[in-house]
């Protein structure tokens, strides 16, 4: 694997750090929009458990013949928690997300500033 070659010049660093900047923008996006995706999708799921453990409970009372759905119940509660718990983690990482997208953002708005009141910036055209 070829190492990166070292880039001593101020507007070099900054050409190479707002390059990696444009290359993991649209990526930290996707895996924000994915992100929140999945969180819909678990919320939906646990309100699809709670419906079919409150109907596993109502057939239970309502059956003459004793048939122990409880254990069943618990299984489908137990597999709400872990939604639950995997919706808390996402939520975190989306968090986490949005904060060092709005860092990128902002550093990236920092040095343009920076660079055009130096001098050394111009801004690019937008039809690249």
């Amino acid at each position: 694997m070829a190492a990166l070659p070292v880039v001593e010049s101020p507007s070099g660093k900054d050409a190479f750090a707002e390059g990696l900047i444009d290359l993991l923008k649209p990526a930290v996006q996707q895996l924000d929009l994915h992100v929140h995706s999945v969180r819909e999708s678990q919320v939906e799921l646990r309100e699809h458990i709670d419906n079919l453990a409150t109907e596993l409970c109502r057939i239970n009372e309502d059956q003459k013949v004793a048939l122990d759905l409880d254990p069943y119940v618990k299984k489908l509660l137990n597999a709400r928690r872990r939604v639950v718990l995997v919706n808390n983690i996402l939520q975190n990482a989306q968090e986490r997300l949005r904060r060092l997208n709005h860092n990128v953002a902002k550093e990236t708005a920092r040095r343009k500033t920076m660079l055009e009141t130096s001098g050394v910036f111009t801004p690019r055209s937008p039809s690249k």
